[in-house]
């Protein structure tokens, strides 16, 4: 045993790297505990080589529209898979060594090898024990697997693989259509690969609003089959791997396990803690403090299961970080939720999802994009936009869509759900022409249409021209 040092953080992937931004600003009597290879979850196999490998994708995919534009020739055009691999790979390794470099200059501060809790204020390292008043777990998580599946080997791939892999197979099932999923299969069908997507869950992406997962549905079909109305099994083929479900029988070359992902908590030693753990083998957390029951333990990012999102973990690093070396907790207001999915067109989920809203309590307002004007000059006309608004005030609460640029649409959305802005006073807002905004405008319009009129005085109250080269 050492001596007593103030934070111990465990894990140096987004939420513990934010931590320790925050512990270095109050001490220098910290040490960082990291298992497994350095750089970010996002950066390494996350958020940006999976980006990376979609720009590719939709530039490929763009010569199907050159025809409507009277660019000749489009059908000639081919892609080099491995190049786009290579490619992927070598920005993911710029950006993973952007991340490392903020835990390069520790010197014995940092400690690779896999920590566990002996009691709330000791860790194990092999045969080392450290001592701390605080400890940070940010120990990050993993994906899915059935224990089933694992006799495949190299034939079930994840995230964590995939970017690894020198080319890509002809045929390929994409299992679980979640976030992750969703974006891989749209992906790979677009860098020509044959894929077939499998879900359990009757919703794509996230979303729980029937209208708008019935648009990205039919969308997503255009492009690859789904089959989201059974779970999907695995069995050895002479010549690759069946997936059946219900009736439905494919064979592919390989398999991507898009099921989710698993915080790293199996042996960190939660239960040397006396608290009682859920069925997931989870402890008790504070979203607000994110200490663990009243231990002078904080769980932050991937590790708690709450929300496997890059801004989400900073903010538990930063929450962490700071709790961790006061002398008073601190209970944070967390951030509007927002959730984007990189599919074209874009998916996002804002503010309350639409099951989580008292139908009697709530009115719609919703824009399809197959004519709005900005969309159509662009080849890109497609998806719905459906927001929602508190009956008796106007306020807006939330939205879902699958619409063009709805990364950027979601957060002007959630700007105005954190400032508690009435439809009204959205509307108020200029709208300039023409922009892809403008048919959230009219989401925005449709809403304000049951709602108490305003005074033609207010701009808010301005209607449209039903004209859609002006609207």
């Amino acid at each position: 045993m050492e001596k007593t040092l103030d934070v111990i953080i465990i894990g140096a992937g987004s939420a513990g790297l934010a931590a320790l931004r925050e512990v270095q600003k109050r001490t220098e009597n910290f040490l960082l505990i990291n298992d497994g290879p350095y750089g970010t979850t996002c950066a390494r196999v996350g958020c940006m080589p999976s980006k990376a490998l979609i720009e590719a994708a939709n530039a490929f995919h763009r010569r199907h529209s050159f025809d409507a534009f009277g660019i000749r020739g489009g059908a000639a055009l081919s892609i080099d898979v491995p190049a786009v691999l290579r490619r992927v790979r070598a920005l993911r390794d710029d950006f993973v060594a952007g991340t490392v470099r903020a835990s390069d200059d520790l010197g014995e501060r940092s400690l690779a090898g896999r920590a566990t809790l002996l009691d709330a204020q000791t860790v194990a390292v092999g045969n080392r024990r450290y001592h701390a008043r605080r400890i940070i777990i940010a120990s990050g998580s993993h994906p899915l697997i059935p224990d089933a599946w694992r006799a495949f080997g190299e034939r079930i791939v994840t995230t964590d693989t995939l970017f690894e892999m020198e080319t890509l197979p002809r045929r390929m099932a994409v299992v679980g259509l979640g976030a992750i999923g969703v974006e891989i299969a749209q992906a790979l069908s677009r860098l020509g690969v044959e894929v077939t997507g499998f879900g359990a869950n009757p919703r794509l992406a996230g979303l729980s609003d029937d209208a708008v997962d019935l648009a990205l549905r039919e969308l997503l079909q255009k492009e690859f089959p789904l089959h989201t109305t059974a779970s999907a099994e695995l069995s050895s083929a002479s010549d690759g791997i069946e997936v059946r479900s219900g009736t439905v029988r494919v064979l592919v070359d390989r398999v991507i396990a898009a099921i989710g992902r698993r915080p790293n908590i199996a042996g960190i030693g939660l239960e040397a803690l006396g608290i009682e753990l859920d069925a997931r083998g989870m402890p008790p957390v504070n979203p607000n403090t994110l200490q663990i029951a009243d231990l002078p333990i904080f769980l932050a990012g991937d590790a708690n299961g709450r929300a496997a999102l890059l801004h989400e973990a900073a903010d538990e690093g930063h929450i962490a970080g700071i709790n961790a070396t006061s002398t008073e907790l601190r209970c944070f207001r967390r951030r509007t939720p927002l959730a984007i999915v990189f599919a074209d067109p874009n998916v996002a989920v804002v503010g309350q999802r639409f099951a989580e809203l008292d139908a009697a309590q709530v009115l719609i307002g919703q824009a399809s994009f197959k004519r709005q004007g900005r969309a159509r000059t662009a080849e890109n006309n497609k998806g719905l936009l459906r927001l929602y608004a508190e009956r008796s005030s106007g306020r807006l609460l939330g939205g879902e869509m699958c619409v063009p640029a709805g990364e950027h649409m979601a957060h002007v959305l959630a700007l105005a759900i954190e400032r508690e802005l009435s439809v009204q006073e959205l509307l108020r807002l200029p709208f300039y022409h023409p922009v892809l905004e403008e048919g959230m405008r009219s989401a925005l319009r449709e809403l304000s249409a049951q709602l108490p009129a305003g005074s033609d005085s207010d701009l808010a109250s301005c209607g449209a021209y039903q004209a859609e080269a002006l609207d």
